[in-house]
């Protein structure tokens, strides 16, 4: 890798790369007694530098934040992480400014990636980054975390895309864990690249494709009226989970194919 640049009031600065970055963006999001949504917390650090935007579905009572990358990261040794909390009552719309790239280092150690979402009751989460790209020589570990009190509404979309055009990928690991009223909902883990286990591209695991996501959606409604198991055309199927929520995952041969699938599902199930 060459210099990390820092991009920075319209100049870029250059310099050798530390041997890994330590950076945790924090939000709190808290009904604000009018009907609206208060951040009363909105903190970045280092590349994780925070915007608070007007919210993509146009609802008065959400409070939209827009993780914008400040400087090329995550790369080899980093520890990067986004910690998110919505009180009772509040409407927190979370995405990022662009894809993510997951970057070799100079030192080999993998990068860690962690984002926490927390929802008390009667909340709403939407998470919808945009893709996380695996770049050739790269390794990365991700771990998103849900905490979700009962009667809490999430929607969250992962979308991981295996090396840029014509590039082989890196090695990424990646585990979606949900919680919902202190029980177990969902523990998955996916990895994928040079070093994970033999058969990742496999017909029984990605089948060549070189982009994968998922969309789960927990709505209270659903313990009236769940979700029926479906398919989402031949490489996406909704899943029914224990809880009132559903689970589509979905392959694509690239992003663009992927986001049409979970635009559609989330159209269908995310409201």
């Amino acid at each position: 890798m060459g210099p990390r640049a820092v991009r920075g009031l319209g100049r870029t600065v250059t310099g050798a790369p530390p041997a890994g970055v330590r950076a945790t963006a924090r939000i709190r999001a808290v009904a604000d007694g009018r009907g609206g949504t208060a951040l009363p917390v909105l903190a970045g650090e280092g590349p994780l530098a925070l915007r608070r935007v007007r919210s993509g579905a146009g609802s008065r009572d959400e409070a939209g934040v827009m993780l914008v990358g400040a400087m090329s990261a995550p790369l080899g040794g980093d520890r990067l992480a986004v910690d998110a909390e919505a009180g009772p009552g509040a409407r927190l719309a979370l995405g990022t400014a662009a894809a993510t790239l997951a970057l070799p280092g100079r030192g080999g150690a993998p990068a860690l990636y962690g984002v926490r979402l927390a929802v008390a009751a009667g909340a709403a989460v939407r998470w919808l980054p945009e893709p996380l790209v695996s770049v050739r020589g790269s390794d990365l570990r991700v771990h998103t975390r849900v905490e979700l009190a009962a009667g809490a509404r999430l929607v969250l979309r992962e979308e991981q895309v295996l090396g840029r055009t014509g590039e082989e990928p890196g090695l990424l690991r990646s585990r979606l864990t949900a919680d919902l009223d202190g029980r177990p909902l969902l523990d998955q883990e996916l990895a994928c690249g040079p070093g994970a286990p033999g058969g990742w591209d496999g017909p029984a695991v990605l089948a060549g494709h070189r982009a994968v996501g998922q969309l789960l959606v927990v709505d209270p409604e659903f313990a009236a009226a769940p979700p029926a198991p479906a398919a989402l055309g031949e490489y996406a199927v909704a899943v029914p989970l224990a809880g009132p929520a559903v689970l589509v995952s979905a392959l694509a041969p690239d992003a663009l194919a992927l986001r049409r699938v979970l635009d559609a599902a989330c159209r269908t199930y995310g409201r």
